[in-house]
Protein backbone atom coordinates (compact mmCIF):
# COMPACT_ATOMS: atom_id res chain seq x y z
CA UNK A 1 0.00 0.00 0.00
CA UNK A 2 1.27 3.83 -1.03
CA UNK A 3 -1.10 5.84 -1.58
CA UNK A 4 -4.53 6.75 0.32
CA UNK A 5 -7.88 8.22 -1.41
CA UNK A 6 -9.78 10.46 -0.19
CA UNK A 7 -10.68 14.04 0.96
CA UNK A 8 -8.93 16.11 3.80
CA UNK A 9 -10.49 17.96 6.38
CA UNK A 10 -11.92 18.00 9.80
CA UNK A 11 -11.49 15.00 12.01
CA UNK A 12 -9.08 13.57 9.27
CA UNK A 13 -6.05 16.39 9.24
CA UNK A 14 -4.14 14.70 11.69
CA UNK A 15 -3.95 11.62 9.49
CA UNK A 16 -3.44 13.75 6.19
CA UNK A 17 -0.79 15.75 7.81
CA UNK A 18 1.19 12.36 8.99
CA UNK A 19 0.76 11.45 5.34
CA UNK A 20 2.27 14.63 4.17
CA UNK A 21 5.43 13.69 6.24
CA UNK A 22 5.92 10.18 5.47
CA UNK A 23 7.89 10.91 2.53
CA UNK A 24 6.22 7.50 1.14
CA UNK A 25 2.95 7.77 0.75
CA UNK A 26 0.69 9.37 -1.74
CA UNK A 27 -2.38 11.44 -0.82
CA UNK A 28 -4.85 10.69 -4.39
CA UNK A 29 -7.08 13.91 -3.64
CA UNK A 30 -10.43 13.58 -5.18
CA UNK A 31 -13.74 15.62 -5.14
CA UNK A 32 -16.48 13.07 -3.19
CA UNK A 33 -15.07 10.34 -0.71
CA UNK A 34 -17.52 8.11 -2.89
CA UNK A 35 -15.09 7.94 -5.65
CA UNK A 36 -12.08 7.72 -3.36
CA UNK A 37 -13.22 4.09 -2.36
CA UNK A 38 -14.46 3.59 -5.96
CA UNK A 39 -10.72 4.45 -7.13
CA UNK A 40 -9.50 1.90 -4.16
CA UNK A 41 -11.97 -0.63 -5.26
CA UNK A 42 -10.96 -0.96 -9.06
CA UNK A 43 -6.80 -0.70 -7.94
CA UNK A 44 -7.62 -3.48 -5.62
CA UNK A 45 -9.30 -5.49 -8.22
CA UNK A 46 -6.21 -4.76 -10.61
CA UNK A 47 -3.22 -5.63 -8.03
CA UNK A 48 -4.97 -7.81 -5.98
CA UNK A 49 -2.98 -5.82 -2.82
CA UNK A 50 -4.63 -3.52 -0.70
CA UNK A 51 -5.95 -0.51 -1.46
CA UNK A 52 -6.76 2.49 1.35
CA UNK A 53 -9.51 5.15 0.96
CA UNK A 54 -10.37 7.60 3.62
CA UNK A 55 -13.44 10.08 4.59
CA UNK A 56 -13.42 12.38 7.80
CA UNK A 57 -16.46 12.43 10.23
CA UNK A 58 -20.27 12.90 9.49
CA UNK A 59 -20.93 13.06 5.43
CA UNK A 60 -17.47 12.27 4.65
CA UNK A 61 -17.05 8.73 5.76
CA UNK A 62 -21.08 8.26 4.87
CA UNK A 63 -19.85 9.08 1.74
CA UNK A 64 -17.32 6.71 1.04
CA UNK A 65 -20.22 3.68 1.78
CA UNK A 66 -21.08 3.33 -1.33
CA UNK A 67 -18.02 2.60 -3.03
CA UNK A 68 -16.94 0.48 0.38
CA UNK A 69 -19.51 -1.90 -0.40
CA UNK A 70 -18.90 -1.96 -3.80
CA UNK A 71 -15.57 -2.85 -2.80
CA UNK A 72 -16.59 -5.62 -0.26
CA UNK A 73 -19.22 -6.86 -2.35
CA UNK A 74 -16.46 -7.54 -5.21
CA UNK A 75 -14.15 -9.12 -3.04
CA UNK A 76 -11.81 -6.20 -3.49
CA UNK A 77 -9.41 -5.97 -0.43
CA UNK A 78 -10.03 -1.93 0.66
CA UNK A 79 -9.18 -0.45 3.99
CA UNK A 80 -11.29 2.21 4.82
CA UNK A 81 -10.18 4.67 7.45
CA UNK A 82 -13.68 6.71 8.40
CA UNK A 83 -12.75 9.32 11.05
CA UNK A 84 -14.98 10.34 13.54
CA UNK A 85 -16.19 13.03 15.88
CA UNK A 86 -13.62 13.62 19.23
CA UNK A 87 -14.10 10.61 21.33
CA UNK A 88 -15.19 13.06 24.32
CA UNK A 89 -18.24 13.81 22.09
CA UNK A 90 -19.32 10.56 20.90
CA UNK A 91 -23.19 10.00 22.22
CA UNK A 92 -24.15 13.49 22.47
CA UNK A 93 -25.92 14.22 19.21
CA UNK A 94 -22.73 16.15 18.12
CA UNK A 95 -22.55 18.28 15.05
CA UNK A 96 -21.87 15.78 12.24
CA UNK A 97 -22.28 12.76 14.62
CA UNK A 98 -22.54 9.34 13.33
CA UNK A 99 -22.38 5.54 14.32
CA UNK A 100 -19.78 4.30 11.51
CA UNK A 101 -19.24 1.19 12.99
CA UNK A 102 -23.07 0.33 12.63
CA UNK A 103 -22.77 2.01 8.71
CA UNK A 104 -20.25 0.03 7.71
CA UNK A 105 -20.81 -3.29 9.81
CA UNK A 106 -22.80 -4.93 6.41
CA UNK A 107 -20.21 -3.64 4.45
CA UNK A 108 -16.99 -4.98 5.89
CA UNK A 109 -15.59 -8.00 7.18
CA UNK A 110 -13.54 -6.34 9.91
CA UNK A 111 -15.22 -2.85 11.37
CA UNK A 112 -13.85 -1.41 14.69
CA UNK A 113 -13.85 1.73 16.65
CA UNK A 114 -10.31 2.77 18.00
CA UNK A 115 -10.87 4.23 20.98
CA UNK A 116 -7.44 5.06 21.81
CA UNK A 117 -4.15 4.79 20.29
CA UNK A 118 -2.30 1.50 21.83
CA UNK A 119 -5.23 -0.29 20.24
CA UNK A 120 -4.18 0.79 16.50
CA UNK A 121 -1.48 -1.52 15.91
CA UNK A 122 -3.59 -4.65 16.51
CA UNK A 123 -6.73 -3.51 15.12
CA UNK A 124 -4.73 -1.93 11.86
CA UNK A 125 -3.39 -5.63 12.04
CA UNK A 126 -6.89 -7.13 11.75
CA UNK A 127 -8.46 -5.31 9.44
CA UNK A 128 -5.51 -5.21 7.11
CA UNK A 129 -5.67 -9.06 7.29
CA UNK A 130 -9.83 -9.55 7.38
CA UNK A 131 -9.38 -7.30 3.64
CA UNK A 132 -6.29 -9.65 2.08
CA UNK A 133 -6.95 -12.64 4.09
CA UNK A 134 -10.73 -12.50 2.85
CA UNK A 135 -11.27 -10.76 0.06
CA UNK A 136 -13.31 -7.46 0.47
CA UNK A 137 -13.24 -4.55 2.83
CA UNK A 138 -12.14 -3.33 6.43
CA UNK A 139 -12.98 -0.26 8.41
CA UNK A 140 -10.98 1.10 10.90
CA UNK A 141 -13.25 4.23 12.92
CA UNK A 142 -10.84 6.62 14.51
CA UNK A 143 -11.69 9.64 16.30
CA UNK A 144 -10.01 12.60 15.24
CA UNK A 145 -8.73 13.04 18.86
CA UNK A 146 -6.99 9.66 18.53
CA UNK A 147 -5.52 10.42 15.40
CA UNK A 148 -3.88 13.42 16.83
CA UNK A 149 -3.06 12.07 19.75
CA UNK A 150 0.65 10.55 20.98
CA UNK A 151 1.53 7.44 19.25
CA UNK A 152 2.10 4.25 21.50
CA UNK A 153 5.02 3.42 19.73
CA UNK A 154 6.45 0.75 17.49
CA UNK A 155 4.43 -2.73 17.80
CA UNK A 156 6.72 -5.75 17.11
CA UNK A 157 7.71 -6.95 13.95
CA UNK A 158 5.33 -9.59 12.70
CA UNK A 159 4.71 -10.38 8.77
CA UNK A 160 0.83 -9.96 7.50
CA UNK A 161 -1.37 -12.12 5.68
CA UNK A 162 -0.26 -11.82 2.15
CA UNK A 163 -3.19 -13.52 0.54
CA UNK A 164 -6.29 -15.49 0.34
CA UNK A 165 -6.16 -19.26 1.43
CA UNK A 166 -7.21 -21.77 -1.08
CA UNK A 167 -8.77 -24.79 0.50
CA UNK A 168 -8.44 -28.43 -0.58
CA UNK A 169 -11.22 -30.55 -1.63
CA UNK A 170 -12.29 -33.84 0.38
CA UNK A 171 -11.33 -36.68 -1.26
CA UNK A 172 -14.50 -38.41 -0.95
CA UNK A 173 -16.38 -35.48 -2.38
CA UNK A 174 -14.31 -35.84 -5.85
CA UNK A 175 -14.65 -39.37 -5.77
CA UNK A 176 -18.56 -38.62 -5.69
CA UNK A 177 -18.01 -35.26 -8.28
CA UNK A 178 -15.70 -37.92 -10.71
CA UNK A 179 -18.81 -39.99 -10.62
CA UNK A 180 -21.47 -37.57 -11.82
CA UNK A 181 -19.93 -36.69 -14.29
CA UNK A 182 -18.75 -40.00 -15.37
CA UNK A 183 -22.05 -40.95 -15.73
CA UNK A 184 -23.62 -37.95 -17.58
CA UNK A 185 -23.52 -37.57 -21.12
CA UNK A 186 -24.05 -33.64 -21.75
CA UNK A 187 -22.25 -31.40 -19.11
CA UNK A 188 -21.90 -27.79 -19.62
CA UNK A 189 -19.32 -26.21 -17.71
CA UNK A 190 -20.43 -22.27 -16.36
CA UNK A 191 -17.85 -20.44 -14.57
CA UNK A 192 -17.19 -16.93 -12.86
CA UNK A 193 -14.42 -14.80 -11.51
CA UNK A 194 -13.49 -17.36 -9.13
CA UNK A 195 -11.58 -19.45 -12.30
CA UNK A 196 -9.29 -16.46 -12.45
CA UNK A 197 -6.65 -18.43 -11.33
CA UNK A 198 -7.48 -21.94 -12.74
CA UNK A 199 -8.34 -20.84 -16.42
CA UNK A 200 -5.89 -23.88 -17.59
CA UNK A 201 -7.49 -26.13 -15.29
CA UNK A 202 -11.04 -25.45 -16.46
CA UNK A 203 -10.26 -25.60 -20.27
CA UNK A 204 -8.54 -28.42 -19.35
CA UNK A 205 -11.72 -29.84 -18.03
CA UNK A 206 -13.58 -28.55 -21.14
CA UNK A 207 -11.18 -30.40 -23.34
CA UNK A 208 -11.42 -33.23 -21.59
CA UNK A 209 -15.73 -33.46 -21.23
CA UNK A 210 -16.18 -31.98 -25.01
CA UNK A 211 -17.98 -29.80 -22.98
CA UNK A 212 -19.24 -25.84 -23.85
CA UNK A 213 -18.03 -23.41 -21.41
CA UNK A 214 -20.29 -20.06 -20.50
CA UNK A 215 -19.09 -17.32 -18.23
CA UNK A 216 -20.87 -14.51 -16.28
CA UNK A 217 -19.35 -11.24 -16.95
CA UNK A 218 -16.77 -11.08 -14.29
CA UNK A 219 -15.76 -14.36 -15.66
CA UNK A 220 -15.21 -13.02 -19.11
CA UNK A 221 -11.92 -11.60 -19.18
CA UNK A 222 -11.02 -15.08 -17.84
CA UNK A 223 -12.65 -17.39 -19.52
CA UNK A 224 -13.60 -15.89 -23.16
CA UNK A 225 -10.55 -15.36 -25.03
CA UNK A 226 -8.40 -17.98 -26.91
CA UNK A 227 -11.33 -20.90 -25.61
CA UNK A 228 -12.79 -23.05 -28.49
CA UNK A 229 -15.18 -23.67 -25.94
CA UNK A 230 -16.81 -20.91 -25.62
CA UNK A 231 -20.67 -20.25 -25.70
CA UNK A 232 -21.08 -16.89 -24.13
CA UNK A 233 -23.12 -15.44 -21.45
CA UNK A 234 -26.55 -15.82 -19.75
CA UNK A 235 -28.56 -13.92 -17.81
CA UNK A 236 -29.92 -9.99 -18.48
CA UNK A 237 -26.79 -9.26 -20.39
CA UNK A 238 -26.62 -12.43 -21.70
CA UNK A 239 -25.66 -13.78 -25.53
CA UNK A 240 -25.07 -16.33 -27.39
CA UNK A 241 -25.89 -20.21 -26.65
CA UNK A 242 -24.87 -20.45 -22.73
CA UNK A 243 -28.29 -20.65 -21.68
CA UNK A 244 -29.27 -23.45 -24.14
CA UNK A 245 -26.22 -25.38 -23.34
CA UNK A 246 -27.22 -24.99 -19.52
CA UNK A 247 -30.58 -25.66 -19.96
CA UNK A 248 -30.06 -28.96 -22.27
CA UNK A 249 -27.26 -30.28 -20.51
CA UNK A 250 -27.13 -33.69 -18.52
CA UNK A 251 -24.84 -31.62 -15.71
CA UNK A 252 -23.92 -28.47 -15.18
CA UNK A 253 -20.74 -27.49 -13.24
CA UNK A 254 -20.78 -24.30 -11.78
CA UNK A 255 -17.26 -23.20 -10.91
CA UNK A 256 -16.63 -20.18 -8.85
CA UNK A 257 -19.49 -18.23 -9.50
CA UNK A 258 -22.29 -16.59 -6.96
CA UNK A 259 -24.39 -15.24 -10.22
CA UNK A 260 -27.43 -14.17 -8.68
CA UNK A 261 -30.17 -14.43 -11.48
CA UNK A 262 -31.45 -17.84 -11.03
CA UNK A 263 -34.24 -17.29 -12.94
CA UNK A 264 -31.58 -17.87 -15.90
CA UNK A 265 -30.25 -21.47 -13.93
CA UNK A 266 -31.28 -24.56 -14.60
CA UNK A 267 -33.34 -26.47 -11.79
CA UNK A 268 -31.53 -29.80 -11.97
CA UNK A 269 -28.10 -32.00 -11.77
CA UNK A 270 -26.38 -28.58 -10.57
CA UNK A 271 -22.71 -29.17 -9.62
CA UNK A 272 -20.73 -25.93 -7.77
CA UNK A 273 -17.61 -25.49 -6.49
CA UNK A 274 -16.70 -22.58 -4.41
CA UNK A 275 -14.21 -20.88 -2.28
CA UNK A 276 -16.61 -20.14 0.25
CA UNK A 277 -19.38 -22.66 1.46
CA UNK A 278 -21.73 -19.95 1.94
CA UNK A 279 -22.62 -19.67 -1.72
CA UNK A 280 -23.48 -23.13 -2.68
CA UNK A 281 -26.59 -23.64 -3.69
CA UNK A 282 -27.83 -20.51 -2.79
CA UNK A 283 -28.52 -18.84 -6.55
CA UNK A 284 -29.63 -22.65 -7.76
CA UNK A 285 -30.36 -26.05 -6.80
CA UNK A 286 -27.63 -28.26 -6.77
CA UNK A 287 -26.70 -32.28 -6.20
CA UNK A 288 -23.53 -31.63 -4.88
CA UNK A 289 -21.50 -28.76 -3.36
CA UNK A 290 -17.89 -28.94 -2.87
CA UNK A 291 -16.26 -25.50 -0.83
CA UNK A 292 -12.80 -25.85 -2.00
CA UNK A 293 -10.63 -23.75 -4.35
CA UNK A 294 -11.26 -24.26 -8.53
CA UNK A 295 -7.81 -24.95 -9.73
CA UNK A 296 -7.14 -27.97 -6.76
CA UNK A 297 -10.10 -29.34 -6.69
CA UNK A 298 -9.97 -29.77 -11.16
CA UNK A 299 -6.81 -31.01 -10.85
CA UNK A 300 -7.94 -33.76 -8.39
CA UNK A 301 -10.84 -34.43 -10.34
CA UNK A 302 -8.99 -35.00 -13.63
CA UNK A 303 -7.29 -38.34 -12.76
CA UNK A 304 -10.52 -39.83 -12.16
CA UNK A 305 -12.53 -39.28 -14.98
CA UNK A 306 -13.40 -41.07 -18.39
CA UNK A 307 -12.53 -38.80 -21.45
CA UNK A 308 -15.62 -38.28 -23.40
CA UNK A 309 -15.23 -38.97 -27.31
CA UNK A 310 -18.51 -37.85 -28.46
CA UNK A 311 -18.30 -33.88 -29.40
CA UNK A 312 -22.26 -33.79 -30.60
CA UNK A 313 -23.47 -31.60 -28.16
CA UNK A 314 -20.55 -29.45 -27.77
CA UNK A 315 -20.52 -29.20 -31.56
CA UNK A 316 -24.30 -27.89 -31.90
CA UNK A 317 -23.85 -25.55 -28.99
CA UNK A 318 -21.08 -23.54 -30.63
CA UNK A 319 -23.41 -23.57 -34.02
CA UNK A 320 -25.68 -21.92 -32.19
CA UNK A 321 -23.41 -19.69 -30.51
CA UNK A 322 -22.09 -18.19 -33.91
CA UNK A 323 -25.31 -17.67 -35.22
CA UNK A 324 -26.21 -15.89 -32.55
CA UNK A 325 -23.42 -13.58 -32.54
CA UNK A 326 -23.81 -13.32 -36.17
CA UNK A 327 -27.77 -12.01 -36.15
CA UNK A 328 -27.68 -10.28 -32.95
CA UNK A 329 -24.31 -8.57 -31.76
CA UNK A 330 -23.04 -8.03 -35.24
CA UNK A 331 -26.50 -6.26 -36.49
CA UNK A 332 -25.65 -2.59 -35.34
CA UNK A 333 -21.88 -2.48 -35.90
CA UNK A 334 -22.03 -2.56 -39.76
CA UNK A 335 -23.93 -0.11 -42.40
CA UNK A 336 -24.44 2.58 -40.11
CA UNK A 337 -23.75 5.44 -41.60
CA UNK A 338 -27.72 6.40 -41.86
CA UNK A 339 -28.71 5.46 -38.33
CA UNK A 340 -29.24 8.66 -36.66
CA UNK A 341 -28.70 8.84 -33.40
CA UNK A 342 -25.89 6.70 -33.58
CA UNK A 343 -26.34 3.28 -31.88
CA UNK A 344 -24.36 2.65 -28.92
CA UNK A 345 -23.37 -1.13 -30.09
CA UNK A 346 -21.29 0.45 -32.71
CA UNK A 347 -19.94 2.93 -30.05
CA UNK A 348 -18.75 0.03 -27.81
CA UNK A 349 -17.37 -1.99 -31.76
CA UNK A 350 -15.14 0.85 -32.32
CA UNK A 351 -13.99 1.63 -29.14
CA UNK A 352 -12.93 -2.32 -28.69
CA UNK A 353 -10.97 -2.26 -32.22
CA UNK A 354 -9.14 0.94 -31.80
CA UNK A 355 -8.52 0.09 -28.12
CA UNK A 356 -4.73 -1.43 -26.95
CA UNK A 357 -4.25 -4.41 -26.55
CA UNK A 358 -3.35 -4.08 -22.75
CA UNK A 359 -6.39 -1.49 -22.20
CA UNK A 360 -8.27 -1.32 -19.06
CA UNK A 361 -11.98 -0.45 -19.24
CA UNK A 362 -14.27 0.34 -16.75
CA UNK A 363 -17.86 0.45 -17.44
CA UNK A 364 -20.91 2.58 -15.66
CA UNK A 365 -23.71 0.47 -14.42
CA UNK A 366 -26.80 -0.12 -16.60
CA UNK A 367 -26.86 -0.22 -20.65
CA UNK A 368 -23.06 0.29 -20.51
CA UNK A 369 -22.72 -3.09 -18.73
CA UNK A 370 -24.82 -4.35 -21.63
CA UNK A 371 -22.63 -3.12 -24.44
CA UNK A 372 -19.16 -4.06 -22.92
CA UNK A 373 -20.56 -7.27 -22.14
CA UNK A 374 -21.03 -7.98 -25.68
CA UNK A 375 -18.42 -5.92 -27.59
CA UNK A 376 -15.35 -5.58 -25.33
CA UNK A 377 -12.88 -8.13 -26.40
CA UNK A 378 -11.24 -10.05 -23.75
CA UNK A 379 -7.34 -11.12 -24.32
CA UNK A 380 -5.57 -12.34 -21.39
CA UNK A 381 -4.14 -8.95 -20.88
CA UNK A 382 -7.03 -6.19 -21.22
CA UNK A 383 -9.16 -6.10 -17.95
CA UNK A 384 -12.72 -5.30 -17.54
CA UNK A 385 -14.05 -3.65 -13.93
CA UNK A 386 -17.81 -2.29 -12.72
CA UNK A 387 -20.17 -2.59 -9.85
CA UNK A 388 -21.18 -6.15 -11.03
CA UNK A 389 -22.00 -6.82 -8.10
CA UNK A 390 -23.18 -4.03 -6.29
CA UNK A 391 -24.57 -2.50 -9.60
CA UNK A 392 -23.80 1.51 -8.06
CA UNK A 393 -24.23 4.21 -10.65
CA UNK A 394 -21.21 6.99 -11.32
CA UNK A 395 -18.70 3.73 -10.64
CA UNK A 396 -17.04 4.20 -14.05
CA UNK A 397 -14.95 7.35 -13.74
CA UNK A 398 -13.81 6.88 -10.20
CA UNK A 399 -12.73 3.43 -11.09
CA UNK A 400 -10.95 4.84 -14.01
CA UNK A 401 -8.79 7.34 -11.46
CA UNK A 402 -7.83 4.50 -9.50
CA UNK A 403 -6.99 2.31 -12.27
CA UNK A 404 -4.38 4.92 -14.30
CA UNK A 405 -2.93 5.42 -11.00
CA UNK A 406 -2.29 1.97 -10.14
CA UNK A 407 -1.41 0.92 -13.53
CA UNK A 408 0.25 4.02 -14.77
CA UNK A 409 1.72 2.91 -18.33
CA UNK A 410 -1.57 1.36 -19.60
CA UNK A 411 -4.21 2.98 -21.92
CA UNK A 412 -7.72 3.61 -19.59
CA UNK A 413 -11.12 3.58 -20.42
CA UNK A 414 -14.28 4.79 -18.82
CA UNK A 415 -17.48 3.53 -20.40
CA UNK A 416 -19.73 6.36 -18.98
CA UNK A 417 -23.22 6.54 -19.13
CA UNK A 418 -24.62 10.06 -19.42
CA UNK A 419 -26.47 9.09 -16.01
CA UNK A 420 -23.48 8.24 -14.14
CA UNK A 421 -20.99 10.88 -15.34
CA UNK A 422 -23.74 13.51 -14.40
CA UNK A 423 -23.84 11.88 -10.82
CA UNK A 424 -20.19 12.11 -9.93
CA UNK A 425 -19.17 14.38 -12.77
CA UNK A 426 -16.39 16.11 -10.46
CA UNK A 427 -14.33 13.21 -10.70
CA UNK A 428 -13.59 15.02 -14.22
CA UNK A 429 -11.87 17.49 -12.05
CA UNK A 430 -9.51 14.43 -10.22
CA UNK A 431 -8.44 13.28 -13.65
CA UNK A 432 -6.90 16.84 -14.72
CA UNK A 433 -5.56 17.37 -11.54
CA UNK A 434 -3.67 14.42 -11.20
CA UNK A 435 -2.65 14.69 -14.91
CA UNK A 436 -3.91 11.29 -15.71
CA UNK A 437 -4.59 9.86 -19.34
CA UNK A 438 -8.04 8.58 -18.75
CA UNK A 439 -10.20 8.27 -21.98
CA UNK A 440 -13.90 8.85 -21.00
CA UNK A 441 -16.48 7.31 -23.72
CA UNK A 442 -19.83 8.89 -22.83
CA UNK A 443 -23.24 7.18 -23.94
CA UNK A 444 -25.14 10.44 -24.00
CA UNK A 445 -28.62 9.42 -25.03
CA UNK A 446 -30.43 11.77 -22.52
CA UNK A 447 -32.01 8.91 -20.67
CA UNK A 448 -31.63 6.60 -17.62
CA UNK A 449 -31.68 3.73 -20.23
CA UNK A 450 -31.48 0.62 -18.31
CA UNK A 451 -34.63 1.90 -16.28
CA UNK A 452 -36.65 2.95 -18.97
CA UNK A 453 -36.10 -0.56 -19.98
CA UNK A 454 -36.97 -2.47 -16.68
CA UNK A 455 -40.14 0.03 -16.99
CA UNK A 456 -41.36 -1.17 -20.78
CA UNK A 457 -40.38 -4.92 -19.48
CA UNK A 458 -43.09 -4.19 -16.92
CA UNK A 459 -45.62 -2.95 -18.84
CA UNK A 460 -45.21 0.27 -17.72
CA UNK A 461 -44.59 3.19 -20.14
CA UNK A 462 -41.62 4.94 -19.31
CA UNK A 463 -41.89 7.78 -16.27
CA UNK A 464 -39.02 10.32 -15.27
CA UNK A 465 -35.94 8.54 -17.15
CA UNK A 466 -35.25 11.14 -19.99
CA UNK A 467 -33.52 14.51 -19.28
CA UNK A 468 -32.22 17.28 -21.36
CA UNK A 469 -29.74 16.71 -23.87
CA UNK A 470 -26.60 17.82 -22.08
CA UNK A 471 -23.14 18.89 -24.23
CA UNK A 472 -20.42 17.09 -21.90
CA UNK A 473 -17.76 17.17 -24.17
CA UNK A 474 -18.07 21.63 -23.62
CA UNK A 475 -18.02 20.66 -19.68
CA UNK A 476 -14.36 18.52 -19.92
CA UNK A 477 -13.49 21.18 -22.21
CA UNK A 478 -13.78 23.64 -19.79
CA UNK A 479 -12.12 21.57 -17.06
CA UNK A 480 -9.09 21.55 -19.49
CA UNK A 481 -9.97 18.00 -21.62
CA UNK A 482 -9.22 17.51 -25.01
CA UNK A 483 -12.74 16.57 -26.21
CA UNK A 484 -15.22 15.33 -29.49
CA UNK A 485 -18.38 15.29 -29.73
CA UNK A 486 -19.87 13.06 -32.25
CA UNK A 487 -23.89 13.07 -33.56
CA UNK A 488 -23.41 11.42 -36.98
CA UNK A 489 -22.25 8.14 -37.26
CA UNK A 490 -19.70 8.82 -40.32
CA UNK A 491 -17.56 11.06 -37.90
CA UNK A 492 -17.25 8.29 -34.92
CA UNK A 493 -14.25 6.21 -36.42
CA UNK A 494 -12.13 8.94 -36.21
CA UNK A 495 -13.01 10.79 -33.42
CA UNK A 496 -12.42 7.21 -31.08
CA UNK A 497 -8.94 7.56 -32.80
CA UNK A 498 -7.91 10.84 -32.00
CA UNK A 499 -9.45 10.56 -28.70
CA UNK A 500 -7.72 7.32 -27.91
CA UNK A 501 -4.50 8.35 -29.06
CA UNK A 502 -4.71 11.85 -27.01
CA UNK A 503 -1.42 12.29 -24.71
CA UNK A 504 -3.38 13.12 -21.86
CA UNK A 505 -7.02 13.60 -20.31
CA UNK A 506 -9.73 13.39 -23.10
CA UNK A 507 -13.64 12.64 -23.47
CA UNK A 508 -15.46 11.34 -26.24
CA UNK A 509 -19.05 12.55 -26.27
CA UNK A 510 -21.37 10.77 -28.23
CA UNK A 511 -25.05 11.40 -28.95
CA UNK A 512 -26.74 8.21 -29.11
CA UNK A 513 -30.36 6.38 -29.37
CA UNK A 514 -32.19 5.46 -26.09
CA UNK A 515 -34.02 2.86 -27.88
CA UNK A 516 -31.09 0.29 -28.70
CA UNK A 517 -32.71 -2.47 -26.46
CA UNK A 518 -30.96 -5.01 -24.05
CA UNK A 519 -32.35 -8.21 -25.51
CA UNK A 520 -31.10 -11.20 -23.40
CA UNK A 521 -30.67 -14.37 -24.86
CA UNK A 522 -33.84 -15.64 -23.30
CA UNK A 523 -36.98 -13.49 -22.99
CA UNK A 524 -39.56 -14.84 -20.81
CA UNK A 525 -43.70 -15.03 -22.33
CA UNK A 526 -44.28 -12.34 -19.05
CA UNK A 527 -41.43 -9.90 -20.49
CA UNK A 528 -42.12 -10.00 -23.65
CA UNK A 529 -45.98 -9.44 -22.88
CA UNK A 530 -44.93 -6.57 -20.40
CA UNK A 531 -42.94 -4.93 -23.25
CA UNK A 532 -46.11 -5.26 -25.42
CA UNK A 533 -48.61 -3.84 -23.28
CA UNK A 534 -45.97 -1.01 -22.07
CA UNK A 535 -46.14 -0.07 -26.34
CA UNK A 536 -49.98 0.10 -26.22
CA UNK A 537 -50.68 2.37 -23.13
CA UNK A 538 -48.01 4.21 -25.19
CA UNK A 539 -49.76 4.27 -28.53
CA UNK A 540 -53.24 4.93 -26.45
CA UNK A 541 -51.46 8.12 -25.42
CA UNK A 542 -50.89 9.22 -28.20
CA UNK A 543 -47.54 8.16 -28.71
CA UNK A 544 -47.68 5.92 -32.07
CA UNK A 545 -44.49 8.39 -33.16
CA UNK A 546 -42.36 7.11 -30.08
CA UNK A 547 -43.81 3.20 -30.46
CA UNK A 548 -42.95 3.10 -34.29
CA UNK A 549 -39.35 4.95 -33.62
CA UNK A 550 -38.36 2.24 -31.40
CA UNK A 551 -39.93 -0.22 -33.58
CA UNK A 552 -37.71 0.97 -35.95
CA UNK A 553 -34.64 1.49 -34.16
CA UNK A 554 -33.98 -2.28 -33.26
CA UNK A 555 -35.71 -4.27 -36.58
CA UNK A 556 -32.47 -5.43 -36.92
CA UNK A 557 -32.61 -7.52 -33.94
CA UNK A 558 -35.69 -9.23 -35.14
Amino acid sequence: MTRVYGLVGDSLNAFSDAVRRSGTLEWVHVHHEEGAAFAASAEAQLTGGLAVCAGSCGPGNTHLLQGVMDAHRSGAPVLALASHITSTQIGTSFFQETKPEVLFAQASHYCELVSQPAQLARTARAAIQNAVGKGGAAVLVLPGDVLGADSAGSPPASALVASRPKPVPDEAAVAELAERINAAGRVTIFGGIGCAESRQEVLQLAAWLEAPVGHTLRGKDVLQYDNPYDVGMTGLLGYGACYKALHEADLVLLLGTDFPYNDFLPTRNNVQVDIDPARLGRRAPISQGIAADVGHTIRALLPLLREKKDRSFLDEMLREHEHAISTGLEAYTHDVDHLVPIHPEYVAALVDELADDDAIFTADTGMCCTWAARYLTPNGRRRLLGSFVHGSMANALPMAVGAQIAQPGRQVVSLSGDGGLAMLMGELLTVKTHRLPVKVVVFNNSSLAMVRLEMMVAGDPPFETDHDMVDYAAIAAGAGFFTRRVTEPADLREAVGQVLAHDGPALLDVVTTADALEVPSHLTLEEARGFALSMGKIVLKGGVGEAWKLARTNLRNL
